[in-house]
């Protein structure tokens, strides 16, 4: 399901983004996302909502906050990076650039959780490490050089901080005994969203504004509110898996990325992209390294 909502999240985002100002709309994301978990909050705390609900949000202190914001940090570098990316590149090539995220996740796991990389773990990351120089082939055919384009440099950066951030939710919400903080899903979930909306804020007005009369101007488009929807639909479920018990970061991290089978096919249809039958063989590459890459995850072989 997260991974369905991620798709298309990456397509209302595409859409969003085209000939548009970058930072309003990610700013206008994160007030459209704070407005949709504030209310979950409220009713937490006028005891409308109990701790065994499933909207539940715990009210922690600045002792726990202060581990929030950092995500909130992490996740708006890697959304700024990533928006712009998406603006400047088809979406047919940044999806499957995104959907090498998991391997950055693996090894993350292996050597902060201790997990180790099996022989089918190994063939999924050689042949993602082969999809990712298929789709520098597939970008040059496009005019796009993957080692002198700052748009793909964005991209890469973005997934990078992605993964940590990933890495970072199973720290957030593992248990102490796990080697975690124990934090609740939907607390983490409703306020790194808040405290973004304001850094954010913070950016528009010191990065955009001032300048905005010289930039791309911003068009409001509807589909910029269906970028909140999704993402914060992609994001309880992606939470709410993490929170239960035995789940591990680099399975859950894999079948989310499979959200590229949405954007490539649906992106490719509204878009009109190029060179898609390239792309898909690369796309293809991408899916098979994630299959080895759960089977071995799950049944270690």
């Amino acid at each position: 399901m997260s991974a369905l909502f991620l798709g298309f999240y990456d397509v209302s985002k595409k859409e969003s983004l085209k000939d548009n100002a970058v930072l309003p709309v990610l700013f206008l994301n994160t007030v459209f996302t704070s407005c949709i978990f504030i209310p979950f909050i409220i009713a937490s705390n006028k005891g409308l909502l109990h701790s065994d609900d499933l909207f539940f949000a715990q009210d922690y202190g600045w002792e726990q906050h202060k581990y929030i914001v950092i995500k909130s940090i992490i996740v708006g570098s890697s959304w700024t990076l990533g928006y712009f990316g998406m603006k400047h590149l088809p979406i047919t090539l940044v999806g499957p650039i995104n959907a090498t995220r998991p391997i950055m996740v693996l090894i993350g796991a292996l050597l902060l959780f201790g997990e180790r990389l099996t022989p089918c773990q190994w063939l999924g990351v050689t042949i993602a490490i082969i999809s990712f120089f298929m789709l520098s082939h597939s970008g040059k055919k496009e005019g796009i050089d993957f080692t002198h384009n700052k748009w793909i440099a964005f991209v890469v950066l973005a997934n990078i901080l992605g993964a940590i951030s990933g890495l970072y939710d199973k720290y957030l919400m593992a248990s102490p005994a796990d080697g975690g903080i124990g934090l609740d899903k939907m607390t983490v979930l409703s306020w790194y969203n808040i405290y973004m909306c304001g850094i954010m804020g913070i950016m528009l007005l010191v990065l955009w504004y001032p300048i905005h009369g010289k930039t791309t101007p911003f068009k409001w488009r509807w589909s910029i509110i269906l970028i909140s929807v999704f993402i914060s639909a992609a994001d309880f479920v992606y939470f709410y898996s993490l929170s239960l018990d035995g789940a591990m970061i680099s399975i859950v991290s894999m079948i989310r990325r499979g959200s590229v089978v949405v954007s490539f096919f649906v992106g490719a249809m509204l878009f009109r992209e190029r060179n898609l039958r390239s792309k898909a063989v690369d796309l293809a590459l991408v899916i098979l390294s994630m299959v080895f890459l759960f089977i071995g995850s799950k049944y270690g072989v």
